[in-house]
Formats: C-alpha cells, sequence, structure tokens
C-alpha cells in the first residue's frame, strides 16, 4: 500500500519528512482504492489447450523424420536386395525373405543409418546451443521445418522410382538427405527445447511426450502394413507421405501459434529493472546495461542434468534398437504370425515406445528426485545394467555371447523398464532445467541439454556398432 499524505496544505512540520506521511489509514471516511490488480501484470490463459496441443505435434515433429526412416525397414531391405535377372516389383519380397537373406548393402544400411543421423545431429545440436540468441527464433524454427519437410518431399519421391541399376548412388542420395533431415532437425529440436524451457512443466512434458508418441505412431504404422501385407514399395510409400503431412501440419501450427498472445506472454525476456523485450517478435534480445548472458555460468548450474541426460542416451542408444531389433522369440520358426513377423516390430518399437511414453507422463506428475542432481545422476547412471541385460537376451546371430534371458516375457518385461526409465529420467531432466536458471537464461540452459542429449546420442550410436560385433 503507497503511503497515504494526511497533512494540511498549510500546516507546518517539526521535520522535512516526518510526520507527513503515514502508512496506514486511520480516517474510516477516507476510501482507497486497491491498486493491486492493476500493477499485476495479466497472464494471457491457454484457450482451449491449443498450446498445449501444438507442443504435443512439435515434439511428434523432433522424432518423425528418424523414426520413419528406421521402421521403414522392409523398403530398404528391398531397395538394396539382390538383383536377380527378370526380377520386377510383382515378385515376392517377404519380411521373412528380408531377415535370412541379406546383401552387404541391407546389412551395413542401418549401422550407415546411425551414423549419417547422429553426427550433424550432435554437431548442429550443439551449434544451436551457440546461436540461440544470434538467429531469429523464427528463422530458425520456421526454416528448420521447410528444410526437413522438402528433403522428406525428396525422400518420398524416390520410392517410386526404380534405383536397381544404381544402388550405391541411392545409397548415397539417401544418407546425404538424411544427414541434411538430422541437421535440420538438430536446429529445429534445439530451439524447440529453448523455447519449451520459458513454459511450465505441463508443456515441457507435452513436448517430451510428442516425442515418445511419434515413436509409436510410427510403430503403429509398421504394425498395419505387416497386417494388411502391403508390398515393401507401397509401405515406404504409406510411411513418408504420413510423415510429410504431419510435418507440414506441424509447421502450420507452429506458424499459428507464435501468433498468440498465450505464447508471446511467456516469450517475453524479463530482466532486472522491470526492463522487458518481446524475445518472440523480434528475434533480437538487446540486454540493458550490467545483464550479461555467461555460457560458463549456465554449464556449471546444469551440468548435473546435462550429464544425467546423456547417460540415459548413452546407455539406451548403445542397445537400443541395434542389439534389441536382433532379438528373436523363444518360437520363431515354428508357423505363428506373432513370433515369425510381429514380435520384433512391437517389442522393440511399439512396446519401448510406449513404455517411453508412459516414463515421460509420469515425470511430469511425479518430478523426483527434486533439487537433488546428484541423485538423478546416480539414477541415470545406474541404468547401465540395462547393457548386460540385453546382451544375454536372445539376439541373433550370435558368436560370442551366451544367451541367459531366452523367456519372451522375461525379454518384454525387461523392455518396458528399460523404456519407462528412459522416458521417466529424460523429462525429468527437462524440466528440473529451467529451475535452476535465471529467467533470461532458460533458453539457452535448454538448448544447451540438447546439446548434451545429442551428444548421448552420437556416443551410444558409435558403441552400438560394437555391442552388435559383441554377440
Amino acid at each position: 500500500m503507497y503511503p497515504i499524505n494526511k497533512r494540511p496544505l498549510l500546516g507546518g512540520s517539526d521535520s522535512e519528512f516526518e510526520d507527513d506521511l503515514e502508512t496506514e489509514i486511520d480516517d474510516p471516511n477516507i476510501s482507497v482504492p486497491d491498486e493491486k490488480p492493476f500493477l499485476k501484470q495479466h497472464e494471457p490463459s491457454d484457450r482451449y489447450n491449443i498450446a498445449y496441443i501444438v507442443f504435443y505435434l512439435l515434439g511428434m515433429n523432433t522424432l518423425i523424420p528418424w523414426s520413419f526412416f528406421i521402421t521403414a525397414d522392409d523398403y530398404w531391405m528391398y531397395k538394396f536386395r539382390e538383383i536377380h535377372n527378370n526380377f520386377t516389383e510383382s515378385d515376392n519380397f517377404t519380411h521373412v525373405e528380408n531377415l535370412e537373406k541379406k546383401t552387404d548393402l541391407q546389412a551395413s544400411f542401418t549401422s550407415y543409418l546411425s551414423v549419417a543421423s547422429a553426427i550433424p545431429n550432435t554437431l548442429f545440436l550443439i551449434v544451436n546451443a551457440f546461436i540461440s540468441k544470434r538467429i531469429r527464433l523464427r528463422i530458425r524454427m520456421v526454416g528448420s521445418q521447410c528444410i526437413i519437410l522438402l528433403f522428406f518431399i525428396v525422400t518420398t519421391t524416390f520410392v517410386k522410382i526404380n534405383t536397381d541399376k544404381w544402388q550405391n548412388t541411392f545409397l548415397v542420395i539417401t544418407l546425404t538427405t538424411v544427414a541434411c533431415v538430422n541437421a535440420a532437425s538438430a536446429i529445429f529440436g534445439g530451439s524447440l527445447m529453448g523455447v519449451v524451457g520459458r513454459f511450465s512443466p505441463k508443456y515441457i512434458t507435452a513436448m517430451s511426450s510428442g516425442q515418445a508418441l511419434g515413436g509409436i505412431f510410427t510403430a503403429l504404422t509398421e504394425v498395419c502394413s505387416l497386417w494388411i501385407g502391403a508390398s515393401p514399395v507401397l509401405s515406404g510409400l504409406v510411411y513418408f507421405i504420413i510423415g510429410d503431412v504431419i510435418l507440414f501440419l506441424s509447421l502450420i501450427a507452429y506458424v499459428m501459434l507464435e501468433k498468440a498472445a498465450f505464447f508471446k506472454h511467456h516469450m517475453v525476456e524479463r530482466f532486472p529493472g522491470n526492463v522487458e523485450t518481446d524475445y518472440s517478435v523480434t528475434g533480437e534480445v538487446t540486454f540493458p546495461q550490467g545483464t550479461t548472458i555467461s555460457y560458463t555460468r549456465i554449464v556449471k548450474r546444469i551440468w548435473h542434468y546435462g550429464v544425467s541426460v546423456f547417460l540415459v542416451f548413452f546407455i539406451s542408444i548403445s542397445v537400443c534398437p541395434s542389439v534389441t531389433v536382433l532379438v528373436e522369440s523363444q518360437y520363431k520358426g515354428k508357423g505363428y504370425a506373432w513370433n515369425d513377423i510381429y514380435f520384433v516390430p512391437v517389442v522393440t518399437y511399439l512396446i519401448f515406445s510406449s513404455g517411453d511414453y508412459v516414463g515421460r507422463i509420469l515425470s511430469g506428475i511425479l518430478q523426483w528426485p527434486k533439487n537433488k542432481p546428484w541423485h538423478v545422476i546416480l539414477l541415470s547412471l545406474a541404468r547401465v545394467i540395462f547393457i548386460p541385460a540385453l546382451m544375454f537376451c536372445n539376439a541373433q546371430p550370435r558368436h560370442h555371447l551366451p544367451v541367459y534371458i531366452n523367456n519372451d516375457f522375461y525379454y518384454i518385461l525387461l523392455t518396458i523398464v528399460f523404456a519407462i526409465s528412459n522416458g521417466y529420467l529424460c523429462n525429468l531432466t527437462f524440466i528440473l532445467i529451467p529451475t535452476v536458471v535465471d529467467s533470461q537464461e532458460k533458453e539457452i540452459a535448454s538448448a544447451m541439454m540438447g546439446a548434451f542429449l545429442g551428444m548421448g546420442l552420437a556416443s551410444g550410436a558409435a558403441l552400438s556398432l560394437f555391442m552388435v560385433k559383441a554377440l
């Protein structure tokens, strides 16, 4: 309450300041309006949860390109099959043939895909952490999505092009496309992490859950493709057309979100001294005198959570999907479709993605352990037990290690715990990051977490090559 001056206009005073200002109102006849509502800044609401839904869609967009590339296995096996004379698209090419008669290109493609994805993804996630305050947000978000969509359309057009006589050239084109998509996806994903770091945990969980939902969606697409018996070419065409549609809708949704008052309110830079800059509109920030952004200070504050998210993805990617995709049902070869056709896509992709999704939802509710970064690191490190556990499952072919976990039920249960812990710890770190930095540091801190995540992906992908050979 502001002090009220009750001294008569011509009255004297023994002191220059004392007695002429009172902090309490003694006269009941004097009415002073409450000015708090006028001083409190109005916060726009998220009407109909539109922003929440858009963050879900944007989260899906960060992993949809990678998910469709990696799950379109039958399509890639068809493209890189051994070519026989008079072999046409109408000839029989089954899922079982994909698994049992692989050419060098077929056997190596997944490894090539991992390398072509991990290297540019990691590099540009790191780059994004340093350009987030130098390049306009709109350029990074819209431009990267346009590049992803463009290259995804290129990939879609190659589905109906006969590449049998130039498979090596097609391999180079595909890997170049994958590298460009992942570079743009890193800029988009890193920028999105920076944006969502300005919002409440509810929206961080929406973005993170959208990533897992993208994996569920692509896994369901693959299972449905196998169920209807679609040819490799048709299934590949369906995969990439669906991806094109989702990417386009994501782009339109973000452009609309950027204009919303709720989005602009959270994108305002707030500094000491009531200085504010609407970063969502200008894309540029002029820091007030004495206000600086120190990357070193941010790293010192977030490194515990950075190490945690690095460990989470390093451990997960070292065995999933490189090793898990090789795990076979104990009843394979006995004539059951579940064991011969559906076991790998359902368990490796659908069940894992579903468990990952559940873990991210749980972390948005529980957020434990909170304010104990060392506990988060220890929990992330404890997941290393999953590496030998999954290595001793029934992954085939194997030449060095014995099989200790042959039972399908135990393997599925192990996959569920592995997936839930992955999603829980991943989302937990991103929720806690904004709580340990200042308001103007949230975007950079979240972008840096993307860099830690990328390094975990790259390191895990490199280790996965040795994990497969060690079987």
